[in-house]
């Protein structure tokens, strides 16, 4: 099907290309959401018609998309959830999740506008994508953690197996030292039993 651009659409065409595209992409993505209309000679006068104001719009959501662009680029957002030790999530995270998230800080994201490769299903530092605009794309993180603690050390750079590894060399240590405390203790109490034990030799010579 052809159809006129009505706005740029990534890896198609900029506003006003007559582009052919598959009639199932058409009918449920470009002409439902307004990036298109059917190409015929009545609405290509139409276009030609309303070229202006449709450029017109397009630069002033444009301006709008590079204005929350600059405050959301680089912007971190922590998601808590369920991991095994391995830090594998006992479930994914969502691009709803994701907007939800960032609307909750403030930052008004459909989660139509996430670009992901796919849901995110290990604990760690995640980088996306956001379409603000047809001409306009963020970059933000996702911190996935078990917790808030966590969320701060993998924010401050350690991976999920660095800090996994330094929980297991505390685990020693702490077992170390209780083994060490343990030892000690005998020690001591060896220590205190030996002058008894000669003096009960020394009464025992006594005697005789």
């Amino acid at each position: 099907m052809d159809v006129i651009l009505l706005e740029r659409v990534a890896k198609l065409g900029q506003m006003g290309e007559v582009v052919s595209v598959k009639e199932g992409y058409a009918r449920n993505f470009l002409l439902p959401q307004g990036k298109a209309m059917r190409a015929n000679d009545a609405n290509m006068a139409r276009f030609e018609t309303e070229k202006a104001q449709l450029e017109a719009r397009n630069l002033e959501t444009r301006k709008e998309a590079e204005a929350m662009a600059a405050k959301l680029d680089g912007q971190q957002f922590v998601i808590i959830r369920s991991a095994s030790d391995s830090g594998a999530l006992y479930g994914s995270v969502s691009p709803r999740d994701v907007a939800d998230v960032a609307t909750e800080e403030g930052f008004s994201i459909d989660r139509k506008q996430i670009v992901v490769q796919g849901p995110i299903k290990e604990l760690g530092l995640h980088r996306m994508t956001v379409a603000l605009h047809p001409e306009v794309e963020t970059t933000i993180e996702i911190n996935v953690a078990r917790s808030a603690e966590e969320a701060e050390l993998q924010a401050s750079g350690k991976s999920i197996q660095e800090l996994a590894a330094e929980e297991e060399a505390a685990a020693e240590f702490e077992i170390q030292e209780l083994f060490d405390d343990i030892g000690s203790a005998a020690d001591d109490d060896y220590g205190d039993d030996a002058p008894a034990a000669s003096e009960a030799r020394a009464d025992d010579g006594d005697d005789s």
